[in-house]
């Protein structure tokens, strides 16, 4: 399902692909452990390694893996976070989201949550978004519920974090749910 990976606006934010003036971002999030055992943000804060992620979510765009987007403030650009999705089929797609260290409390991920499900699910017509939270993050449990999200249920040993098999929370967006929360 190869499909041009679109700007959203989603005021005060805008989802747009990753570019080369973001790798202070990437290099910020390389320093958080919660973020690099749970994403693709390489542990090393080189420039060097921040263009390689970069390219790396370009590339899941041209790939048909799925699409990343910076979440990038509207008044300036600057890259606040990611937040992003991969397909498992033309019927289901899983969403991710990090926000830097140094942008955190700002609404940015909610938001850009909340824009992307709204985009895949009217654009894409795919019915089901499901993400995954460790039981301990109440942050991000916050957002996904804020963006409209609901919480489905435990999944037991779901995915290895730090080299340790974690449960997860799964959440689930649905069409003929409607979307609540951030707007």
């Amino acid at each position: 399902m190869a499909v041009e990976q679109p700007v959203i606006d989603a005021p005060p934010f805008r989802l747009r692909p990753f570019a080369d003036s973001d790798t202070g971002l990437i290099q910020a999030a390389s320093a958080d452990p919660h973020i690099t055992n749970i994403s693709t943000v390489p542990a090393t804060r080189g420039v060097a390694a921040a263009r390689a992620y970069i390219r790396r979510q370009h590339s899941r765009v041209t790939d048909g893996e799925g699409m990343s987007f910076a979440i990038a403030r509207l008044v300036d650009d600057v890259a606040a976070g990611y937040v992003g999705f991969r397909y498992h089929s033309d019927e289901r797609a899983s969403i991710g989201y990090w926000v830097g260290p140094e942008h955190r409390g700002e609404g940015a991920a909610a938001i850009a949550l909340w824009a992307l499900g709204e985009w895949v699910r009217a654009e894409l017509h795919i019915p089901r978004l499901e993400l995954y939270v460790e039981q301990w993050n109440a942050a991000s449990i916050h957002t996904a519920e804020s963006a409209g999200f609901l919480r489905e249920g435990l999944l037991h040993s779901w995915q290895r974090v730090d080299g340790v098999r974690r449960d997860m929370w799964m959440y689930s967006l649905v069409d003929g749910r409607p979307l609540a929360g951030v707007r």
